[in-house]
């Protein structure tokens, strides 16, 4: 049973559709805004590695060069390097967050409580 992976046309996100059978397949559509304007992208792939190795590999001082923890950039790449380490989907959106002005909302959010 094979896993399809889409991106919506419409609303830009990304939708996983596990094919229950290949002859009696059902047209897909997005399932965030049930648009049927869907593209079939190309999937991820899975690296076998145990939780240990994982940890291991974020433990290793070469990873934390050059991080600076007032940095919301140099924050954000780590986050990501991390979610990836360890097969964690973000999502479009924290990405899409993290690649643009990361200063931005991170000096928004803390003057909002001043």
């Amino acid at each position: 049973m094979p896993l399809y992976e889409y991106r919506c046309l419409d609303c830009k996100k990304r939708s996983t559709v596990l094919v229950l059978s290949l002859a009696n397949q059902a047209p897909a559509a997005c399932s965030h805004c049930t648009s049927a304007r869907v593209e079939r992208i190309m999937s991820r792939f899975a690296s076998p590695k145990s939780e240990e190795a994982r940890l291991e590999a974020l433990a290793d001082p070469s990873n934390l060069a050059g991080l600076d923890e007032n940095d919301p950039q140099s924050m954000a790449r780590f986050m990501k390097n991390m979610g990836e380490e360890m097969g964690e989907d973000l999502g479009d959106d924290v990405s899409e967050a993290m690649e643009s002005d990361e200063t931005g909302f991170m000096e928004s959010d803390s003057t909002d409580r001043l």
